[in-house]
């Protein structure tokens, strides 16, 4: 790749703590180790793979993957203190240099999974301990985070190199050309086809059931990708596959305080599929994002209330997923990330307690993609079904009800992409749902998102952010300025070469 994927391999262990939060995932690099020397156990082998998840923790990566699926769109708004490169995603006015283009976080993570696939295959040769079905095991977690990785690249890039050896030194570096969009895909379902095929089922323990990749993480990351794809059918299966696993259920909606301290203050909940698992020796960045004197990003109080939770006039409703439930509408604070416990009495995170998980998969979310996918396939009762069971869930009032015919596929569809932004406000998918449903049937949708782009702009940059979106080359990143330096063959993304 360049030489922002250059791997200093380094060992990690696990701990398993006797406390009571039982965390599994404790970084402790071992330095000095020669790579060809290390390879020698099966608990070796885990402790490279426990390392891949440990490169998820890196502040940089989940900056990236909120800014990637949040700040282009209309949900989260700026301060007087946002860095100007986010000021600028804001305002769609993105240029190479921006440091939200640069994608070293998300490739070290390859790297590392890179690394594990290429040197882990050799342990069984020289630990008797270490069985076929365990070696294949550890794989299926590096195959599912490197295809998770190029899945976000692909998302968010279009066309990306697609690195597949590990890289230790700087002779190791590649001159890489860009690939399709179509190779990217292929390389993410193989991966994904490979974890399915060896994860586990349960590691026998919660806290690793939700922060290591489990076969259901796997259907779950399947099923996002069929839906990229307009595959609605594989996506159903992918869906049941978790849905009728029995593993998994909504967190109870019956009190906001309740639903927000299981879901997003604990996390792990009955309802995590697969959550990055900050914890006190690990810290997440979002104590300077969201909580301190000095935050980035806030929400977008007004535009929320009024158009995706709904303002009851009555008083008597109220959506706990919005005010005081995901944002607080007096200040704009993103309680998901920020706070303690929810409700007109929530109290705020210390810096010290700056562990909020990431949720890159829950269940409610495979209910709503297999919603997405029924109403393409003709099932769309039962897709009305679903998207009732969430809104059920998250007191959604009455005001945002719809009512859909159930044949009515483009209505059911935006039925759909409406309560996922109730359901997953700030959580990092909100830009590329609207991106998904904009794309279909050549860009059929493409207003929907510009709508949503333009919430936040100044009124003197919004017909520019029209106009740039009629080139839908733009609705990808370009490839960071340095990269283009370090990789000569690298061929700046459409829409960005002038």
């Amino acid at each position: 790749m360049t030489k922002y994927i250059k791997y200093i391999f380094s060992a990690t262990i696990i701990i398993l703590l006797g406390t009571a939060c039982n965390k599994w995932l404790t970084v402790k690099p071992q330095d000095g180790l020669i790579r060809d020397d290390y390879w020698q156990t099966k608990e070796q082998f885990e402790a490279a793979v426990v390392g891949c998840y440990s490169s998820l923790l890196n502040g940089n990566l989940v900056t990236d993957l909120f800014a990637w699926g949040e700040i282009r769109a209309d949900m989260v708004t700026s301060t007087l203190r946002t860095p100007d490169d986010a000021v600028n995603m804001m305002q769609d006015n993105i240029l190479p240099s921006n440091s939200f283009t640069d994608w070293s976080a998300i490739y070290k993570v390859i790297n590392n999974c890179n690394t594990v696939l290429q040197y882990g295959p050799d342990v069984i040769s020289r630990d008797a301990t270490l069985t076929d079905s365990l070696q294949n095991n550890y794989l299926a977690e590096a195959h599912a985070l490197r295809g998770l990785m190029y899945f976000y690249l692909l998302r968010t890039f279009g066309e990306v190199p697609l690195q597949l050896t590990a890289v230790s030194t700087d002779a190791e570096v590649q001159q890489l050309e860009k690939s399709s969009k179509q190779d990217v895909y292929n390389l993410v379902m193989s991966d994904f086809k490979f974890a399915e095929q060896y994860a586990v089922r349960s590691f026998g323990n919660n806290d690793k059931n939700k922060g290591r990749i489990t076969k259901y993480a796997v259907f779950a990351m399947e099923a996002d990708a069929y839906l990229w794809q307009d595959k609605y059918d594989s996506c159903v299966i992918a869906c049941d596959s978790v849905i009728n696993s029995g593993r998994y259920s909504l967190v109870p909606g019956t009190t906001q305080t309740g639903w927000f301290n299981d879901l997003y203050y604990t996390g792990n909940s009955p309802e995590g599929i697969f959550e990055f698992q900050f914890d006190a020796q690990a810290l997440n960045p979002f104590y300077n994002m969201f909580i301190s004197s000095s935050n980035q990003y806030v929400a977008s109080t007004d535009y929320l209330s009024q158009n995706i939770y709904g303002l009851d006039q009555t008083g008597l409703e109220a959506d706990i997923r919005g005010n005081n439930g995901s944002y607080v509408g007096t200040n704009g604070v993103i309680l998901k990330y920020a706070g303690t416990n929810a409700g007109e009495d929530y109290t705020l995170r210390t810096s010290d307690e700056s562990y909020a998980h990431w949720i890159v998969y829950r269940y409610a979310d495979v209910l709503l993609m297999k919603a997405e996918a029924l109403c393409f396939v003709n099932r769309g009762q039962e897709a009305l079904d679903l998207i009732k069971l969430v809104r059920d869930r998250g007191q959604a009032i009455d005001l945002t009800e719809k009512a859909p015919d159930p044949s009515a596929t483009d209505d059911i569809a935006k039925y759909v992409l409406d309560e996922r932004a109730r359901e997953f406000s700030f959580e990092g998918k909100r830009w590329f749902d609207l991106l998904r449903y904009a794309k279909r049937n050549n860009y059929q949708n493409l207003n929907e998102l510009s709508s949503a782009a333009i919430v936040n702009a100044p009124a003197n940059m919004v017909q520019t952010i029209l106009n740039k979106y009629k080139d839908v080359n733009s609705l990808y990143l370009p490839i960071n300025a340095d990269e283009l330096l370090a990789d000569k063959k690298l061929v700046q993304n459409p829409f960005y070469t002038n």
